[in-house]
C-alpha cells in the first residue's frame, strides 16, 4: 500500500511536556557539571528532515519546523528560529519555559557572546555540528570567557526514556526512468572532478568522496527510508 513521505505540519502538542523535559535535561547537565546545552535541529549527518529518534528539538521544544536550535541554561532557555517560524514557535512552544530569538539577527554564537560568562560551562553534542558550527561556538564560549565542552555519549539517551528506536529501512533501487540517468554515466562525469581528493600514501592513493545519502541518491538510482548517515564509497 502506498504510503505518503512528505513534510507533516501536524502539531505534535510536545510543548506542554517541555518543562519537564527541560527539568530533567537541567538535573543531567548539574550531574555532568554542565551550565548549560545546546540542541540544533539537524542529526549527525546534517539531515534536514530526521527520523523520530533524531527530534531533540522538537521533543525538548515542541517545535516542530524544519530549521532551529535551543540553548538551556539553568535559568533560561531560548529557541532560535528564523522568520518563517515565528508564528508557529509561539503556538508550539511553552512560552514559560522557553524564549523566542530570532535565528539570523540573534545567532546562537552571538546570544553566547552576549549572555555567558565566565563561570558558565556550555555543553553540545560534537556529533551534530559541523567543523564550522563548533568553530563558531567555540569562539562565542571565548569571548563571553565561558567555556565549550563537548558532551558524549548522547545526552539525550539519559533523559528520554521512551525515544524511537532508529529506524531500519531497505533501499529500494529505482528503475532509469525515474532516476534519469544510469549511475555508471553520472560517475564518469563526477571521476574527473574529484581526482585531486586523495586519501592514502603515495604508493597507495585511493581516491574517495564523502557522499551525504541525499547526494549519494542524485547519484545511484536508488532511494532509502529511513534517512541514514554518510558513507565512502571507492569510485
Amino acid at each position: 500500500m502506498f504510503e505518503a513521505r512528505f513534510q507533516s505540519f501536524e502539531d505534535a502538542a510536545e510543548g506542554a511536556a517541555s518543562a519537564a523535559r527541560v527539568a530533567a535535561l537541567r538535573t543531567e547537565l548539574a550531574r555532568r557539571n554542565l551550565t548549560g546545552f545546546i540542541v540544533p535541529r539537524s542529526d549527525r549527518h546534517q539531515n534536514e528532515y530526521v527520523p523520530a529518534c533524531e527530534e531533540r528539538l522538537a521533543w525538548l521544544t515542541g517545535f516542530t519546523g524544519s530549521a532551529g536550535a535551543a540553548i538551556v541554561m539553568m535559568e533560561r532557555a531560548v529557541l532560535f528560529v528564523d522568520g518563517r517560524y515565528t508564528l508557529q514557535a509561539r503556538e508550539q512552544i511553552d512560552a514559560s519555559v522557553f524564549t523566542i530569538e530570532h535565528l539570523v539577527e540573534t545567532p546562537p554564537d552571538k546570544w553566547i557572546e552576549q549572555n555567558l560568562s565566565s563561570s558558565d560551562r556550555l555543553g553540545y553534542d560534537p556529533w551534530l555540528h559541523t567543523i564550522e558550527s563548533a568553530e563558531r561556538l567555540a569562539k562565542a564560549c571565548a569571548a563571553s570567557g565561558a567555556s565549550l565542552v563537548a558532551v558524549e555519549p548522547d545526552l539525550f539517551d539519559a533523559i528520554w526514556p521512551d525515544r524511537p528506536t532508529p529506524p531500519l529501512g531497505a533501499v529500494r533501487l529505482h528503475d532509469v526512468a525515474f532516476a534519469g540517468e544510469e549511475a555508471i554515466t553520472k560517475l564518469a562525469r563526477i571521476r574527473p572532478k574529484i581526482g585531486k581528493h586523495v586519501v592514502g600514501d603515495s604508493d597507495n592513493q585511493l581516491r574517495r568522496i564523502l557522499v551525504y545519502l541525499d547526494r549519494f541518491e542524485r547519484i545511484s538510482p536508488c532511494s532509502r527510508h529511513p534517512i541514514g548517515p554518510p558513507s565512502v564509497h571507492r569510485i
